[in-house]
């Protein structure tokens, strides 16, 4: 409370910071690298792949080109080998330990992927010699990681949403980019094609299943109103972002050997393969997510932790054993309802595919899996945003 004795507002103070965050986040995608040609990019219409990778990174002619996607990798690593370790080695690893690890991966992967994309960008011609100017546009993009990386702690620490909210501004900078260059008439099937989406992903994001639950401490006219709540979409869209960015792994180790072995006849049918306007890039892509959506959810709800819990508190699931029983149900229940969570945003993302097939073009094509995206992202926000705005609800005993 301040010396006024007016009650601060912290909602306030913390969304004035995000939208601070997010001014300079906007400043650094408009900065070109040095040197970039951008005439080059004029008129030029992105694929799937570059479309979907817009959405963790930021225009690829910007300082801020490899957005979050290095993070994104080193923390599927990082998440599927601390999952790996027994229960009795993980709890000897700090966090801190774990952050430098997730750092050390991070930049390895920026310095990775920033060497290989100046090879691909075009560079107008200066009186400099032209790998000089690749190697300062490459260390531009390091650095441009490291100023999103601060910016997404700093937002997570005083604003809201983390590195979400940087997420969600480069989803919606592409739907407000389709729904200004293009006259109505076009946008009437991807439009209808988006709403459907918009009611699946209400669905998946606000339904749950739930499990009833025999409470030993209870024993009044609620103890038969008891249950585990799982959503039906467990891990929302991050898997969606995550395939993304994993799958960008492979193409760039591709790009790598492509300049290596130029005359590898192997090394460029995987590189054109790979593309997500290729079969087998889709096939690719799909599997990723389904792969992501199950591990994530086997994570981060921890089906073996809740059946500890469980037979530690005396309580167990309606007509199921504490234990092992209980353990494999909730497993199974977890893999179930992640693979529908798979599925759904599956046929959210293919029919946009089949759209560009039909000859809709590649950006309109993909405006429903922006708004499927944008949607499942939108709940997170906003329950972070009750949560915080509860804190002012709070009033002094004194």
């Amino acid at each position: 409370m301040s010396k006024s004795g007016k009650r601060e507002s912290i909602i306030k103070y913390k969304l004035l910071y995000t939208a601070i965050i997010l001014l300079v986040y906007m400043l650094g995608r408009s900065l070109p690298i040095y040197g970039i040609d951008m005439a080059a990019y004029t008129g030029k219409a992105m694929d799937a792949g570059e479309l979907l990778e817009q959405t963790i990174s930021g225009d690829r002619h910007s300082l801020f080109a490899l957005g979050i996607s290095p993070y994104m990798i080193a923390s599927i690593l990082v998440q599927m080998v601390t999952a790996l370790r027994r229960a009795g080695s993980k709890e000897k690893i700090s966090p801190l330990r774990t952050n430098q690890v997730m750092l050390a991966l991070t930049f390895t992967f920026a310095v990775f992927q920033a060497a290989t994309q100046v090879q691909e960008l075009p560079f107008r011609p200066m009186w400099l010699p032209i790998e000089l100017v690749k190697l300062v546009a490459a260390a531009e993009l390091v650095a441009g990681v490291a100023m999103i990386l601060w910016l997404s702690a700093r937002n997570k620490k005083y604003g809201i949403g983390g590195q979400t909210a940087l997420i969600y501004i480069n989803i919606m900078d592409g739907i407000l980019t389709n729904l200004t260059r293009h006259e109505l008439r076009e946008l009437a099937a991807p439009l209808c094609v988006a709403v459907a989406a918009l009611i699946i992903m209400n669905v998946m994001e606000s339904g749950e299943k739930r499990i009833p639950v025999q409470r030993i401490s209870i024993h009044n006219i609620y103890s038969d109103k008891n249950y585990l709540a799982i959503k039906l979409n467990p891990v929302g869209v991050m898997p969606v972002m995550f395939a993304t960015a994993f799958l960008m792994l492979p193409r760039f180790l591709l790009t790598g050997l492509g300049y290596l072995f130029p005359e590898s006849a192997g090394i460029l049918w995987w590189q054109e393969n790979l593309e997500m306007d290729r079969p087998l890039g889709v096939a690719a892509y799909l599997l990723t997510l389904y792969l992501l959506t199950m591990v994530f959810a086997l994570i981060f709800i921890n089906p073996g932790e809740m059946a500890e819990q469980l037979l530690k508190s005396g309580d167990s699931l309606l007509d199921i054993h504490a234990g092992r029983e209980t353990r494999k149900y909730l497993s199974r229940e977890v893999r179930r309802l992640s693979f529908l969570s798979a599925t759904v945003m599956s046929l959210c993302l293919c029919v946009p595919m089949l759209l560009q097939l039909r000859g809709v073009e590649r950006t309109l094509a993909m405006f429903p899996a922006s708004v499927m995206m944008l949607t499942g992202i939108w709940y997170n926000l906003k329950e972070e945003f009750v949560a915080v705005k509860g804190y002012d609800a709070y009033r002094p005993f004194i």
